[in-house]
């Protein structure tokens, strides 16, 4: 499967894939995965996501064979850009209000940012170091990544690019990732990321464990996010001598380290496994909703889930709210009036939210903490509250979406602050809502 530029991917959710470059083949050892000697000369090297004690669908691994194993490098050293990537999560005093910024500021002029300078944390919770939590970021660049990867010791992390497509050579292959796509890069793959100009995303980042697709339970064997639609690159290599070396980036305990070495780390010949990034286009969610009275709870919008260890609980929900059919009848269509025992962290890619169209615009976000109420603002529910209930098409060319936790977030100070972009009158949306209540309301 290609798309554009000629990126070649495998398709599947969490298959056990193999993948040589064509340039080398028959570099994949036959029969077993540490040979004394493997074919071109290479290193045999294994990645573990998981223990490897987990139970066996769940071990999450693959084995790369490649020119030089990754373990040569210079010593590592603190790295002191991206000031406002951070893990402190008590630098503010705590925050009950609605929030909602206004679009993020993407780097312009001379003011050069590549991808790791660019990232800015809104809001987190929980301990890298315990492996338990979430921390949010946007990404704010403008430059690519020149000689240098970055992997990420902490957690995964997922990718929604909101403007600007993403090139990322990583070492398990190339892909390309657009703006109303998702990528997922797991802990500890080293990457690359090179950008055609302003380019602006969102970043979920799950220490505990790795995102799986949700049960479908009565749903049945097939809905919402489909495994065959995602996508994981093919084995590619380079082969490249770096004299003035290539800065090995890594986030480590919620800090910034750097080491040296004097070659591409993008050496992988072939590999084979689980555990490598993939990528999956958001207009191929299969949408399922309601067709007769109410409206569904937003669960039935996820696309990935990150669960905790209690049933039916997630550290993180990823949910889209895509373009679909409206067809209930006798109901308030909009989403609902709610207190959640969940955070909700919302973006917008692109169009106009239904429930909040003047505010909420691409680029910003939205973030309604723990037992926060929240709800359609008053132009939204008095259309839809006086409105014809015939057949309308919702969303279309809007693409909203939601980082759900069961966390209760605190907002950086940079997100509350420094980024001068939280939007302080959001609360007035919801005041003009009028009191309807009848006391001589009789049936019908």
């Amino acid at each position: 499967m290609t798309s554009k530029e000629e990126f070649k991917y495998l398709s599947g959710f969490g298959n056990e894939f193999a993948t040589e470059d064509p340039r080398c083949p028959g570099a994949l050892p036959v029969g077993q995965n540490n040979p004394q000697k493997c074919p071109y000369g290479l290193y045999a090297e294994q990645l573990s996501g998981t223990a490897f004690t987990v139970p066996r669908h769940e071990n999450k691994r693959s084995w790369l064979y490649r020119i030089r194993p990754s373990v040569i490098h210079k010593p590592f050293v603190p790295l002191n850009v991206a000031q406002y990537f951070t893990h402190n999560w008590n630098e503010n005093e705590p925050n009950p209000n609605q929030m909602r910024w206004k679009p993020y500021d993407i780097p312009s002029g001379d003011n050069v940012v590549d991808f790791v300078q660019g990232l800015h944390t809104v809001c987190g919770a929980g301990d890298p170091k315990a492996r338990n939590g979430i921390a949010i970021h946007v990404y704010l660049c403008n430059t690519s990544m020149i000689n240098s990867c970055f992997y990420n010791s902490d957690g995964n992390f997922l990718f929604v690019p909101q403007q600007g497509r993403l090139k990322i050579t990583s070492e398990f292959g190339k892909l390309t990732v657009d703006p109303n796509e998702i990528c997922v890069i797991q802990q500890g793959i080293r990457f690359s990321i090179e950008v055609e100009g302003p380019t602006r995303g969102y970043i979920l980042e799950v220490f505990d464990a790795h995102f799986q697709l949700p049960y479908l339970g009565p749903i049945g064997a097939n809905g919402l996010a489909n495994p065959r639609d995602f996508l994981t690159p093919v084995a590619w290599f380079e082969d490249r001598d770096v004299p003035e070396g290539f800065r090995v980036v890594t986030k480590f305990q919620g800090k910034l380290f750097e080491a040296k070495q004097l070659h591409s780390p993008f050496d992988v010949v072939a590999w084979h496994g689980n555990y490598a990034p993939y990528k999956y286009n958001l207009e191929y969610f299969m949408v399922i909703n309601a067709t007769q009275f109410d409206h569904a709870d937003p669960s039935i919008f996820t696309v990935l889930t990150c669960p905790s260890n209690k049933p039916g609980v997630a550290i993180a929900d990823f949910v889209i709210f895509p373009p679909r059919w409206a067809v209930q009848d006798h109901t308030f269509r909009p989403p609902y009036y709610h207190r959640n025992c969940m955070s909700e962290f919302m973006g917008l890619i692109k169009g106009n939210y239904e429930a909040k169209e003047d505010g909420f615009a691409p680029g910003g976000a939205s973030l309604h903490s723990i037992m926060t109420p929240h709800g359609p603002d008053y132009k939204c529910f008095e259309g839809a509250s006086n409105g014809e209930l015939k057949p309308v098409r919702v969303a279309d060319g809007t693409q909203a979406f939601m980082f759900e936790t069961s966390l209760s977030l605190a907002v950086t100070k940079w997100g509350e602050e420094t980024c001068q972009k939280l939007d302080h009158t959001y609360y007035e949306c919801w005041q003009p809502l009028k009191k309807h209540f009848n006391p001589n309301w009789k049936p019908e």
